[in-house]
């Protein structure tokens, strides 16, 4: 790869996660790319935030090297997947089938982060990272950084926190409030809420920790992968819509806020890489779901709809691949 400041930046999207995890898959098998060794940042919202962190995870063995490769990364998935999004008989009562608290219990979530991450500290994945979160007390986005939880004590967290509450999605997990190496306490939702697409975000970032000649790096200095979840862009018909009152539009305004700011993000980042003289340095990668048999679903966790999900990004890797490889050699 070239020296460029190389940027990763993967989408939210629940158990669709497998896609962007089995592209990074693909693309590791094909030219030896590894997440944790070439690139100089990675971003993640949400699933992308779990998978940002798999794949900085340090081995304590063997220090300055992942503990993963690609392939083990999206076996968390497989693995966890049902158990992450099992919903017990008894809580599927108790809260009315997901109207009266959260649809799923944090156990499953919970435990498997622990099993993947330990004890491990955000300061100490392998390279700096932005993980967005949301913080619903103080009313702001919440970035959680390895750059920053490197200089003070009160931006360190376990990285199983913050994967939990990256993730900690509106309607399906009850809020996160974790703790800060320093003490602080943080109440924190999904950060899908607000930029499901981190990749804007990742250049924001950038442009604050990459220095050229002792400025500020610019578009031009930057080459961002971003590699999306898949979308459908379900329509909602105005018939039923122009009927629905609070309870009916929570699932759709989750939906259409997920998508909208994943656009947007896109459209951004389109522009401001089409003003310097190589715009392909932004490369962005994602797939209509709409005409697969996928269900697309963020909590559709069966073996049968993740094998479809794997299989849709082995495929989305192939029908990328000249791109990629444009974008390798840049």
């Amino acid at each position: 790869m070239s020296q460029l400041n190389r940027v990763l930046s993967i989408d939210g999207g629940g158990i669709r996660g497998i896609i962007p995890g089995q592209v990074l898959v693909e693309i590791e098998k094909a030219y030896n790319v590894k997440v944790a060794n070439d690139f100089d940042l990675v971003a993640g919202t949400s699933t992308g935030g779990i998978l940002a962190c798999a794949f900085l995870l340090e081995n304590i063995n063997e220090p300055d090297t992942p503990k993963f490769n690609a392939e083990e990364v999206v076996g968390l998935y497989f693995k966890r997947g049902e158990e992450i999004f099992d919903v017990p008989f008894f809580h599927k009562v108790r809260t009315a089938g997901g109207i009266l608290d959260e649809k799923y219990p944090a156990d499953g979530i919970e435990e498997a982060l622990q099993d993947y991450f330990g004890e491990a500290w955000l300061k100490d994945l392998l390279k700096p990272c932005i993980i967005t979160s949301y913080d619903i007390i103080n009313r702001k986005g919440h970035f959680f950084g390895q750059h920053k939880a490197k200089q003070k004590a009160d931006f360190n967290f376990k990285v199983k926190d913050v994967a939990r509450a990256t993730s900690a999605a509106p309607t399906y997990f009850e809020c996160e409030q974790i703790m800060s190496q320093g003490g602080g306490a943080y109440t924190l939702i999904d950060g899908g809420v607000f930029v499901n697409n981190p990749a804007l975000v990742a250049y924001a970032e950038g442009r604050n920790i990459f220095k050229v000649n002792g400025d500020e790096a610019t578009a031009k200095d930057m080459k961002i992968l971003s590699i999306g979840t898949g979308y459908t862009y379900k329509p909602y018909p105005y018939k039923k819509a122009k009927k629905w009152g609070m309870a009916e539009w929570v699932q759709p305004v989750i939906d259409i806020m997920m998508s909208g700011a994943s656009e947007v993000a896109h459209y951004q980042l389109e522009k401001i890489y089409g003003t310097i003289d190589n715009p392909n340095q932004y490369l962005r990668i994602d797939g209509d779901l709409k005409s697969t048999d996928i269900d697309p679903d963020m909590d559709c966790a069966t073996p049968e709809n993740m094998s479809r999900l794997k299989e849709y990004g082995i495929q989305l890797f192939e029908e990328n691949k000249k791109k990629i490889e444009e974008w390798l050699e840049i």
